[in-house]
């Protein structure tokens, strides 16, 4: 039996399907989300919900539930996390860290366990810049928030257990919406930066660094779970780390010229060299952006270019590959037009 985490994440559910056709499946909800959990999982081949807390000591079950629970599972996909960038650090360790290690207790508790898989993200690289490996994680780097620091500590604990547990580590890139519908469950890091672009209500224009040479690291959500789904199952991906990001990622300011192009505008001509961010972003009109504006801003102008050699091996032959945000861009602004009409 598969347990997965990270319910109603688009990602967690997305990943859940694809790996339904392979055997019963659990989700773990909170009592807020189980309505539509048991809804979700009405809809796949052999699926049940069980109520608890990621954060919370065997996972906010009773000690029959757990029992039961560790005695069934053989797999796990850990996809819970608190990504709002904004968010306080206590929240963030509850969710991300101290979350992820009460998985990785349950995982120990797992006499049948085959693999323990963890959705990391590959901005536990922080404040790196040039070429980063899959293998490797501490560097000295800084951290920009508390999300990127607790998934760093999050993928230490899951890296301590390889000894021990099955485990793979996946880092996707930036997830943004399906190729084919544009769905997306929320609209921060890139999205934001879109919208900032072309907002009239700024007092001064918002210039990309460095003339926004940046690689945008984005990836699409269908892409990720169905690579997810392949390593996942692949044997030869235990005691790995895979980097599930587009090999060849268009820069920060082709993608946001060619939405601006959408909207009928055009994106500021003025630039300014990478390490003047954060001077930019407290120029006079542009001091009272949000925490979140500020950090979604400085992660689309990273110069991080993030290897996925481990990738490449295993969906070598599956027909998964990640296409170019060019193919599908049309789509996710589509998506959010109707997202952001809806809510006006």
């Amino acid at each position: 039996m598969l347990l997965v985490t990270g319910f109603p994440r688009l990602v967690a559910r997305r990943t859940a399907e694809a790996l339904s056709r392979h055997g019963p499946l659990t989700l773990l909800s909170q009592e807020k989300h189980a309505e539509a959990a048991g809804d979700f999982a009405a809809t796949l081949p052999d699926a049940r919900v069980l109520t608890g807390d990621v954060a919370s000591m065997h996972l906010g079950l009773s000690t029959a539930e757990y029992r039961q629970l560790s005695s069934e599972c053989s797999e796990i996909v850990h996809a819970a996390e608190w990504s709002n960038v904004g968010a306080d650090k206590v929240t963030q360790e509850r969710v991300n860290v101290e979350g992820t290690r009460t998985v990785v207790e349950l995982a120990q508790d797992c006499r049948g366990l085959r693999r323990l898989t963890h959705f990391s993200t590959v901005f536990v690289s922080g404040d790196r810049v040039g070429v980063i490996a899959e293998d490797e994680l501490s560097a000295g780097q800084s951290f920009r928030n508390f999300y990127e620091q607790t998934k760093f500590e999050a993928e230490i604990l899951v890296r301590r257990a390889m000894g021990q547990l099955p485990c793979t580590v996946l880092r996707p890139g930036f997830i943004v919406g399906d190729t084919r519908t544009g769905e997306i469950d929320r609209f921060d890091g890139p999205y934001t930066v879109a919208a900032l672009l072309l907002s009239t209500r700024l007092q001064v224009p918002l210039p990309l660094p460095g003339d926004g040479v940046a690689p945008l690291n984005v990836v699409p959500v269908d892409f990720v779970a169905a690579a997810a789904a392949a390593i996942h199952r692949d044997p030869r991906a235990v005691g790995r780390t895979f980097q599930i990001v587009d090999p060849n990622p268009s820069s920060s300011r082709r993608v946001y010229e060619r939405v601006a192009e959408r909207e009928g505008k055009k994106l500021p001509r003025l630039s300014l060299g990478y390490k003047l961010t954060d001077r930019l972003l407290k120029l006079p009109g542009l001091e009272k952006l949000t925490r979140e504006q500020r950090m979604a801003f400085a992660s689309v102008n990273h110069l991080s270019f993030y290897g996925n050699r481990n990738t490449l091996e295993i969906l070598d032959g599956t027909g998964i590959s990640c296409p170019p945000i060019e193919g599908y861009l049309d789509k996710l602004i589509e998506f959010a037009q109707k997202a952001r009409n809806k809510g006006a």
